[in-house]
């Protein structure tokens, strides 16, 4: 089953309780391998009021949430039966299960957002030597054999007891040597 994100329609004023409710329902029925982040988007505007600036967070969809789940019976039942929750946005009719937000819906709202998925631009490439800074294998020198910008990963084989290990590594995780 794969995780998506969804939109659910709340009562005006009560996404943040939203959000709240609906992480503890998670944790106290022990569905957090079926629902993942809830958000509620915002941007951040400066308001610049007798010549003091500050900044503000307006919703920028207003009784709206965003979740991310794997949509089964039971994490449809306990979103749905989120206190403020009104129901699920993209679901016709009674019983059946909403659609999902296109990918490229999703990026657009968390990039306006500024939840950017940290998309680092990296200018590393393929066969370069690499050393690992930080998690187990740090120090370990190895060349990068494939890289992946969209989940900002790549795979390094690493020399491990005379032999090359593949090793999967956030970009954050190395630098160049």
């Amino acid at each position: 089953m794969e995780k998506n994100w969804y939109v659910v329609h709340t009562y005006s004023g009560y996404e943040n309780k939203v959000k709240t409710n609906l992480e503890k329902r998670v944790e106290s029925m022990g569905m957090q391998d079926k629902i993942f982040r809830v958000v509620v988007p915002e941007e951040e505007e400066t308001d610049i009021k007798n010549g003091k600036k500050k900044v503000i967070k307006r919703k920028t969809f207003p009784g709206y949430v965003l979740v991310e789940l794997v949509m089964t019976d039971d994490s449809w039942y306990v979103v749905r039966n989120t206190p403020g929750v009104t129901g699920f946005v993209g679901s016709s009719g009674h019983g059946s299960k909403p659609s999902p937000l296109l990918p490229d819906e999703v990026d657009m709202i968390l990039k306006r957002m500024g939840v950017d998925e940290q998309r680092i631009d990296i200018d590393f490439e393929l066969g370069e030597t690499v050393q690992v800074s930080e998690g187990p294998f740090t120090n370990f020198t190895g060349s990068i054999e494939e890289i992946d910008k969209d989940k900002g990963k790549l795979k390094v084989l690493v020399n491990m007891f005379g032999r090359d290990t593949p090793v999967e590594l956030e970009f954050s995780q190395i630098k160049k040597l």
